[in-house]
């Protein structure tokens, strides 16, 4: 073809000098607008009025140990709140996450005792039948298209059933059996749960990795392709894959790292208390969903951050405790954290709506 027939790009004539001439798009926001623009910003602010709040209602609040104690109870939320807020992110949430931090805990646990092998055989297993539960919820969801909810609520049956019928086949019981002497206790308990001492104040190391999973999934969010492939299939599945995005690859690996935050809050479990109730995790999974809610995640998909949700896992945390610490009614809890999500969707909406206008 004559490269003369070739249609040339689209060139912009900017406005004359002191024409002031200008698009929404080329105008300069105001520093306010741009700073409301990002989603962990609402939430932040929403943490130090949460924080200050207690500080003068609990004085207890103020001494390194009971922060400590809140810190853990931040920690605990937020390991699972980053991958299910990147899945959120991603256009998809997961029903089952609270109850697979159980199915975890509960496999390490009786794979081990039962066969009496290395309590490290046990994590292991534990790890990847964590990794084949989240790839299963990604590979049911891409290949019939039926939504989220109605793939992992399934499997959220699925695995409460399993756990309390396989716990009572083994061990007779509902619980596991106490795993605290065999080999291998000691070393995984100083990965998964133990604690350290800062200034006279005993710490739990799931603070510490908390941060560290807060800062590598950030970079992955902004520093990565991997990264701009989750907010991609979020935003718009289909224009995704038109541009090239592995939007399979993407769901089902968001779906596994889900699998891989229930592993990890279900090995310190484990490892903090010796043994399992079968019974446990079912309500967490809202927790987990709130707290990136909160953060700033959107329930639509292509919207949010990482570090959103550690502010809002820590609210979870300061709520929880700081009633505690004020002496007040602990059934007050949920209608606190009702009304922390609620407010954080309104404000989400006014955020989106003021960013975005011209």
């Amino acid at each position: 073809m004559d490269m003369s027939q070739q249609a040339a790009p689209a060139v912009d004539t900017p406005p004359a000098p002191g024409s002031g001439q200008t698009d929404g798009r080329t105008a300069r926001r105001p520093l306010a607008l741009r700073l409301l623009a990002r989603p962990e910003v609402g939430v932040f602010l929403g943490a130090v009025a949460v924080l200050v709040f207690f500080l003068i209602a609990a004085p207890s609040v103020r001494q390194g140990s009971s922060m400590a104690t809140i810190l853990y109870q931040s920690s605990t939320i937020g390991i699972m709140a980053l991958p299910v807020a990147l899945l959120m992110i991603g256009g998809e949430f997961d029903l089952s996450a609270g109850v697979a931090v159980i199915t975890s805990a509960l496999t390490a646990s009786m794979l081990s005792y039962q066969l009496t092998l290395n309590v490290w055989a046990g994590v292991i297993v534990a790890l990847v039948v964590s990794l084949a539960v989240g790839a299963f919820n990604g590979w049911m969801l891409v290949k019939t298209g039926l939504p989220s909810f109605l793939v992992t609520l399934g499997t959220f049956l699925i695995l409460q059933g399993v756990n309390l019928a396989v716990t009572k086949l083994v061990t007779g019981n509902v619980a596991t059996d106490d795993i605290s002497n065999m080999d291998g206790f000691d070393q995984a308990k100083a990965l998964f749960a133990s604690s350290f001492d800062v200034g006279g104040v005993e710490v739990k190391i799931t603070v510490v990795w908390w941060l560290v999973f807060a800062v590598i999934a950030t970079w992955v969010l902004l520093r990565t392709k991997y990264g701009n492939w989750v907010f991609a299939v979020g935003g718009n599945k289909d224009s995704a894959r038109a541009v090239g995005v592995p939007v399979t690859f993407t769901k089902i690996t968001l779906f596994m790292l889900v699998g891989f935050g229930a592993w990890f809050v279900g090995m310190h479990q484990l490892f903090s208390f010796n043994t399992v109730q079968s019974g446990e995790g079912v309500g967490q999974e809202l927790i987990y969903i709130a707290a990136a809610v909160i953060g700033g995640c959107l329930l639509t998909g292509g919207y949010g951050s990482a570090v959103g949700p550690v502010f809002g896992a820590f609210m979870f945390g300061m709520v929880n405790q700081g009633i505690v610490y004020a002496g007040w009614n602990p059934d007050w809890f949920k209608a606190f954290l009702g009304v922390m999500l609620l407010g954080a969707v309104l404000i989400n909406l006014w955020v989106q709506r003021t960013a975005t206008r011209r």
